[in-house]
């Protein structure tokens, strides 16, 4: 075992005795060490009771014949940190995080991880650490939170709260009833209760299988959700205690393969996630070492049906409705009906392969999951542009276009979101144009901030289905309409997205995956000739380093290590 390192020999008397310290017994010294990687903190919704989660899954694995020993990682709520300087930190803390569980799992020669994510950057930020430390490893997150619902009944979420502050600025609705939506929009703990970014992620680390059934839709704060948290405990136990040649199997990237990356970005299709999965998913697979290209989404997008609509996507369906009606498992069965190789058969941290993990299951309500006879569409929910705007990708959810899928409209250009958001409440943004956004990229944020705010705004001043936004910042998995973030190159790096001015016609057509500036090459090199990209000063020391080593979208925003 590992922590051999840490506790065999006359040498390490030190190192026990240190051990000892904190509560390690004699006959503990022949037990496997678990890392418990917690993302506990107070301010975060799906965190806030992550320490009594721990508390349930140390007792199980002492219970099994294992030492744990739990540390935190940090995290950032993107609601709250969304519409000011704050969210600067968003992306930047997914590396802190994976940092973090290289270092405290290696620095401490622990024999294999429990990890306790649940939202936003913390999710793949633990994955990225865990590949790098590279041993068995169970995810189970916090679980998702329960829709809310408005005095009158109506399904709420949070991106209800953001589109109401449009529908207030333009008088649609009232005081009172923005502040029965600010209330009951988020009623319980657990990651936010749409296929947002944390639920998009906690459910495609099913598919990946390096998560127990169950993890993406199982609600938080339910005995059931208690269960699977034991029962992951019990789990990383088993393989701790395996024999070496047997737990080698298990360690992570012998399951997080390129099956397994593959794998995520079919089911992502199929239940249409968050367009952020696609920059997380880039980093994970880099990670993991899995050799996958932007491009390789549009081929799976082809290949996979969409089935499960949910909110926001149009839709007032939520987790707790995905769960009741069958799970993730019951969209992978019934995905792998339109064909064997849609799925990659792989295995699983549960001992089982995926194609027996989901051999049983079946659709509980085609109203919630489709069949692949009935589909919302017969192509996956997230797409990939191309063309002069976007030489190197731009991510849309199609699952969430609410107007036509080809569009051509007049550019407003804003050099910030803040700017963005003053333009669009004082009416700058018309019925025809397309608002482009940039200097929000990985560089240019830095940090590539999420727009939910320009995009909630947009949605409630009745101009969802009549305009697009372009952006080389990200859109928070509260996003809908034609919004395509992640274009890269980024302005901050010369992209062309730097050089378009008002007035500048876009094309976007959607199902033959073009983004293009009707310019010449003649008015493109004209322009940047003449073009400096703005360079925004900053005081934070963190964001200035991550500025210098950060790539940019259709890299996954990963920092260059060499």
């Amino acid at each position: 075992m590992r922590s051999d390192e840490i506790k065999l020999g006359f040498s390490r008397a030190p190192h026990r005795s240190l051990l000892r310290a904190t509560g390690v017994k004699e006959e503990d010294f022949d037990k496997p060490f678990i890392g418990v990687a917690n993302s506990f903190i107070e301010i975060i919704p799906g965190h806030f009771f992550l320490n009594k989660v721990a508390e349930v899954i140390k007792e199980e694995i002492r219970a099994n014949g294992c030492v744990p020993f739990e540390f935190n990682t940090i995290g950032v709520d993107d609601g709250i940190a969304m519409g000011h300087d704050g969210m600067l930190y968003s992306l930047p803390s997914r590396e802190i995080i994976a940092n973090s569980v290289e270092t405290v799992m290696n620095a401490h020669k622990l024999d294999a991880m429990i990890a306790i994510p649940n939202c936003d950057k913390i999710v793949p930020g633990m994955i990225m650490g865990a590949l790098r430390v590279n041993v068995p490893t169970v995810f189970v997150s916090g679980g998702p939170m329960q829709k809310g619902h408005t005095k009158d009944g109506k399904p709420i979420d949070l991106a209800s709260a953001f589109e109401a502050v449009g529908k207030h600025e333009t008088g649609e609705i009232s005081d009172e009833e923005l502040y029965d939506i600010e209330c009951n929009a988020c009623p319980s703990g657990g990651s936010c209760s749409g296929m947002f970014t944390a639920n998009s992620m906690n459910t495609l680390m099913e598919a990946m299988g390096i998560a127990l059934p169950g993890n993406g839709t199982i609600l938080a704060l339910t005995p059931e959700r208690t269960e699977l948290y034991k029962k992951a405990a019990r789990r990383i136990c088993q393989i701790a205690k395996m024999e070496q040649a047997e737990r080698e199997k298990f360690k992570i990237r012998n399951i997080l393969n390129e099956n397994a990356v593959r794998n995520a970005f079919a089911v992502d299709m199929a239940m249409g996630g968050s367009s952020n999965t696609v920059l997380h998913m880039l980093a994970i697979a880099k990670e993991a070492e899995v050799d996958f290209n932007l491009e390789d989404i549009n081929t799976i997008s082809k290949r996979v049906s969409h089935i499960a609509k949910i909110s926001p996507s149009l839709s007032t369906v939520h987790m707790e409705d995905i769960n009741k009606a069958g799970g993730v498992n019951a969209v992978m069965h019934e995905m792998k009906k339109r064909g064997d190789d849609i799925l990659a058969d792989n295995l699983c941290i549960g001992g089982e392969t995926l194609y027996e993990k989901i051999q049983d299951a079946k659709i509980l309500d085609t109203n919630i999951i489709h069949t692949i006879d009935n589909p919302y569409s017969a192509v996956g929910g997230l797409a990939i542009l191309y063309g002069n705007l976007a030489e190197q990708g731009a991510v849309i959810k199609t699952a969430g276009i609410t107007g036509d899928r080809v569009f051509t409209g007049t550019a407003v250009c804003f050099n910030s979101q803040d700017e963005a958001i003053k333009g669009i409440i004082n009416g700058k943004v018309k019925a025809g144009n397309v608002v482009v956004i940039r200097y929000e990229g990985p560089k240019g944020g830095p940090g590539m901030q999420e727009m939910l705010s320009p995009t909630s705004l947009i949605m409630g001043m009745g101009l969802g289905d009549k305009v697009a936004l372009i952006t080389d910042g990200r859109f928070s998995g509260a996003t809908r309409g034609a919004s395509i973030g992640h274009v890269s190159p980024e302005a901050a790096e010369g992209g062309l997205i730097g050089l378009l001015e008002d007035g500048d016609e876009i094309f976007i057509d959607v199902d033959n995956y073009i983004l293009e500036a009707k310019l010449t090459f003649e008015e493109i090199a004209e322009r940047r000739d003449r073009f400096k990209p703005i360079v925004k000063p900053l005081t934070s020391k963190w964001l200035k380093q991550y500025r210098a080593l950060v790539t940019n979208a259709s890299s996954g925003a990963v920092l260059e290590a060499e």
